[in-house]
């Protein structure tokens, strides 16, 4: 796991984002593994949605301490818009939010924490750092692959292919996996145990 300067442990996880885009046309797509697993969350703790921070959040009462949970409702490169006032709100500092994305760099199926770090790229990071001022918040990158060829933004916004589909319930529970477990054990105890899914 990558993380900042120092050994300082990361603080306890208070709240979680999960990244994507809204409405139907973009629900199924690569961007939006993020709100997948979100609402994988949301289905296991049987959790309830507010409106607000221009998209939806819950708070979930988990045995490890509340935890908000928000989904941003703004396309993907404004989801700092979402994440900043709901980090302000709740006094969430960015080491304390963990935000869910998908990730191109990885093979489809393999997961990585990463504490802190640059955006790589990806338009939901970028935004969420620029909003909070701050780039310490921990990522679960969920691998999606590069394609072989093409332009990779119409790449992330088309659908997982057939083979991956068969894998993607596997994928989205093994995320749900994760976060529960870094609420649990923590961060850095938990980036130990993320393999790859398929």
């Amino acid at each position: 796991m990558a993380g900042g300067k120092g050994a300082k442990a990361s603080p306890r996880i208070r709240a979680i984002v999960g990244l994507g885009n809204p409405g139907p046309k973009y629900a199924k797509t690569r961007h939006n593994i993020g709100l997948m697993v979100t609402d994988e969350l949301a289905r296991r703790h049987m959790l309830s949605w507010q409106t607000k921070f221009k998209g939806r959040f819950s708070k979930w009462l988990s045995p490890h301490g509340d935890t908000i949970v928000l989904q941003p409702g703004t396309f993907m490169n404004l989801s700092g818009q979402s994440v900043q006032p709901m980090s302000a709100f709740f006094r969430i500092p960015a080491g304390a939010i963990l935000v869910i994305h998908d990730e191109l760099e990885l093979p489809f199926g393999e997961l990585k924490l990463k504490v802190g770090g640059g955006h790589g790229g990806h338009n939901g990071l970028r935004s969420i750092g620029q909003q909070l001022g701050d780039r310490s918040f921990v990522r679960l990158r969920v691998g999606i692959g590069r394609p072989a060829k093409g332009d990779v933004a119409n790449y992330v916004l088309s659908n997982f292919s057939t083979d991956e589909q068969g894998w993607l319930d596997h994928v989205v529970s093994a995320c749900a996996d994760a976060v529960e477990r870094c609420l649990s054990d923590g961060v850095s105890a938990s980036a130990a145990q993320i393999t790859r899914v398929c």
